[in-house]
């Protein structure tokens, strides 16, 4: 069986004078602190979430 592909989302800026939108975008993400990291599927509910926010994290692959 053939590996899915998943991208990193690392949280590399602050949340604290965010709105209240983004830092809720942050916890659905499951990026609790800074410089955590989580690994998601890229579908395009994830990568929608990431564009709201991404001036707050950094995506690998």
């Amino acid at each position: 069986m053939a590996k899915k592909s998943t991208i990193k989302i690392k949280q590399v800026r602050s949340k604290i004078n965010c709105p209240k939108v983004q830092k809720l975008t942050l916890e659905a993400l499951g990026l609790r602190k800074l410089n955590a990291v989580v690994e998601h599927e890229p579908t395009p509910q994830i990568l929608g979430m990431v564009a709201k926010v991404q001036h707050l994290v950094e995506v690998q692959k």
